[in-house]
């Protein structure tokens, strides 16, 4: 019986063997990228790739390993188009767009009122300017959509409470794109219109995210809760109230509104951020954007999951961000979000973004910005 040792010598001599063949193998890949280039032909060919597993599953004396014999190839064809893709792309011209224009937009709304969390993210991009206020998220992707603003700004996702999820499924409905992302610290407080004791406050007032981040607090003080569309509507709808209601908003917010802080600091953690995306109709990219954002449906085949994902390994990109959300049409089916980095000029994103193009069900570039 061999020894350990012996046996990893005999892995590594054929790991060898297999390297050298995929050398070859992706010189071979280059010739046909070529021949496809020089023919105007599509990478993805799906007759010929499913030839392949085909051909492979059928040399595969046992059964159990037919599916590993299957990914092994599907991943080392995946790594063959990316290659083709760069190939054919390598002269291509660079992608043309527009700058953003921060300093000189006229026209930048959010959701809410004067106080809003999203006011002070507005603000921290675009300084001390009057916004256009709007009732719902959805209002402001129509009005940026229909160019009744240049910008609009909205929250995208919480550093305790996770994802807001209909700024995604906005995102699906909404010809529009991201041009920039910015952090801010948010700090929750308790609010009413007096100063009355906690046990006597009926009801808790605010954004389902904020009450979400507060969650402890709440229980402990066995105070009831309702969902609200905006921290600062919630705000307003207690000052305008002779009711004992309290509101939890930002401290800006409730000293802006001549509201009584009750209790501050009181979300579950400490450091509480919120990122916001800064959206415009049309795509725009910064200089120092260096993160690129998608969106995709993939086909229902074993392994669509992982094909994907491995084409950014591939490359040496890092996915910051992945989120699923429902199509929403009946179905069970789900759209993928994806934040990478990587410039949108660079040839591995356009290889990357083309194979994506190809071989998913649906794919949108939705912008790209400067990751925080």
């Amino acid at each position: 019986m061999e020894d350990l040792q012996s046996l990893r010598n005999g892995i590594d001599k054929v790991d060898e063997d297999i390297f050298r063949l995929f050398m070859k193998r992706m010189e071979l890949c280059r010739g046909v990228a070529d021949y496809k280039k020089q023919h105007d032909m599509p990478v993805f060919q799906g007759c010929r790739e499913q030839q392949v597993i085909d051909h492979i599953m059928s040399l595969t004396p046992e059964p159990e390993l037919e599916n590993g014999s299957a990914a092994l190839f599907t991943t080392i064809m995946d790594i063959s188009k990316i290659l083709q893709n760069r190939t054919i792309l390598a002269n291509a011209p660079d992608y043309t767009f527009t700058e953003p224009d921060f300093e000189g937009a006229k026209k930048i709304g959010c959701q809410g009122t004067m106080g809003a969390n999203s006011e002070a993210a507005a603000k921290s991009v675009f300084g001390d300017r009057e916004f256009i206020f709007y009732q719902s998220f959805e209002d402001v992707f129509s009005a940026v959509q229909n160019g009744e603003i240049d910008y609009g700004v909205l929250p995208v996702q919480n550093s305790t409470a996770g994802s807001v999820a209909s700024t995604y499924d906005l995102m699906a409905k909404y010809q529009v794109y991201i041009v920039k992302e910015v952090i801010i610290e948010i700090n929750h407080c308790l609010a009413a219109k007096t100063n009355i004791p906690l046990s006597d406050i009926k009801k808790v007032y605010s954004h389902p995210q904020a009450l979400s981040q507060c969650e402890t607090f709440l229980r402990k003080h066995g105070i009831k809760t309702s969902g609200y569309s905006n921290t600062a509507t919630a705000a307003e709808n207690v000052m305008n109230s002779d009711e004992p209601i309290a509101a939890i908003c930002s401290v800006d917010c409730a000293e802006q509104k001549g509201m009584t802080v009750l209790a501050r600091d009181i979300a579950d953690v400490s450091l509480n951020r919120t990122q916001f995306i800064i959206i415009s109709k049309d795509m725009q990219v910064a200089p120092d954007s260096d993160s690129v954002s998608v969106m995709l449906t993939i086909p229902h085949k074993e392994g669509s999951l992982y094909r994907m994902l491995t084409k950014f390994y591939v490359n040496n990109m890092n996915l910051i961000r992945i989120e699923s959300r429902p199509i929403r049409d009946g179905s069970f089916d789900v759209m993928f979000f994806l934040d990478f980095t990587g410039r949108i000029t660079d040839p591995s994103v356009k290889a990357v973004m083309r194979d994506l193009e190809e071989n998913c069900d649906s794919f949108r570039c939705i912008g790209t910005f400067k990751g925080e």
